[in-house]
């Protein structure tokens, strides 16, 4: 069994011990979060689609760790103006660890 879900605006495939890396989620490493924005849930061959969540779906899921992704670097250039700048971007993430899907209706 597993689940489509949003979170952070982008969509993850969950099934049950998964580890997840997405945008950072308020809390502590060890405590537990529940996400509800399930988009589809897949149980063998039932398949449930939501318009646009499934009702009663949910993800349950512990907080491993708070992170940050790898450096993005980026760089501005104006030939001929003596114009160059540089700078850099290291976004938020939590590592979440898959406790249970449960599947709605």
């Amino acid at each position: 069994m597993y689940a489509i879900l949003k979170t952070g605006g982008k969509q993850v495939k969950a099934a049950k011990d998964d580890t997840l890396i997405v945008e950072k989620i308020d809390g502590e490493p060890g405590s537990s979060v529940t996400l509800e924005e399930v988009l589809m849930v897949v149980d063998g061959a039932n398949v449930t689609i939501g318009s646009p969540f499934v009702k009663g779906a949910k993800v349950k899921a512990e907080i491993v760790r708070q992170g940050k992704a790898k450096k993005i670097n980026a760089f501005n250039y104006k030939p001929k103006k003596q114009v160059r700048k540089r700078w850099g971007h290291r976004q938020h993430q939590t590592h979440l660890r898959v406790l249970e899907v449960i599947g709605g209706k």
